[in-house]
């Protein structure tokens, strides 16, 4: 049974909405590139693959890690 929401629209049309989405989507997938390719989180990707057992060998905690890279000083 077709419904009549569909008459009339091939199923290959793109809907209105998702034309009008797709710059704001770019641009979201594109600061979210920008956010993915700066030295700090390049930092916190490395820190993240550091088990916890090799930070505490070292001296260090992952939130006094987290802190330095981020330029986070004092207490929260």
């Amino acid at each position: 049974m077709a419904t009549t929401a569909n008459i009339g629209r091939s199923a290959e049309a793109p809907r209105l909405s998702a034309i009008l989405a797709a710059p704001f989507l770019a641009i979201g997938r594109f600061l979210v590139m920008l956010a993915e390719a700066s030295p700090r989180m390049q930092a916190l990707e490395r820190l993240n693959r550091i088990p916890d057992a090799e930070l505490k060998a070292r001296g260090l905690t992952r939130d006094g890690e987290m802190r330095r890279i981020l330029g986070i000083s004092g207490s929260i």
